[in-house]
């Protein structure tokens, strides 16, 4: 079952497909529920080994289209001082004005500008992602995982999925040389993503 069309272009009325009812019953607002989702992010750190780390506080919505999949949209908002490595030292380092100075810049965010199907589930969003003062654009691969009713009657859709930056395309060029040659940090960080979010009452 799709969610988002490959291309907004109108065909004909008479060639339209049907639009699938299952498909159709997902339109509507849904809220991500973090206690459910999780950011993360890998690194590679001394130039042998991955630093993994995630964002414990942000919010966002999904307003899912499903008669017009493609105009569906996405945003969310993450809390930089939330960041998470399992290293009080380290953690305090990347808040810092070395990394993503969250005292000045508190949130990083992104808004869907577009998105297309890839094949069966998967899924290409592409979007603004803003850290610090520079926004650039982001394409997120994204894997639809379904929609299910839970325990409590909230109808849950969910999402896993990944993104690969440079991070000094978005000004976070700290770094220090290893005498053994190369740099402590790598410039590519891998985003991960696993979302559940939930539809709003009618």
């Amino acid at each position: 079952m799709g969610l988002f069309s490959r291309s907004t272009v109108t065909a004909p009325a008479a060639t339209l497909a049907p639009v699938d009812p299952a498909l159709a019953a997902l339109t509507g607002t849904y809220t991500i529920d973090p206690a459910h989702s999780s950011l993360g992010f890998t690194v590679r750190h001394a130039m042998v080994t991955n630093v993994r780390g995630s964002f414990g506080s942000f919010q966002g919505t999904l307003d899912l289209d499903g008669s017009d999949p493609a105009r569906s949209t996405a945003e969310i908002d993450v809390e930089i001082a939330s960041v998470d490595t399992g290293i009080a030292d380290r953690d305090g380092h990347l808040r810092s004005g070395d990394f993503f100075d969250a005292e000045q810049f508190p949130r990083m965010t992104f808004r869907s500008t577009s998105a297309e199907q890839l094949g069966g589930d998967a899924y290409r969003i592409t979007g603004d992602l803003t850290i610090k003062d520079v926004t650039r654009p982001l394409a997120i691969d994204l894997e639809f995982n379904g929609s299910a009713t839970d325990v409590y009657g909230n109808e849950r859709v969910g999402f896993e999925g990944s993104a690969t930056i440079l991070r000094s395309e978005w000004g976070l060029t700290w770094n220090a040389a290893l005498e053994t040659g190369g740099v402590m940090v790598s410039d590519k960080v891998r985003l991960t993503f696993d979302i559940s979010a939930i539809k709003a009452a009618a």
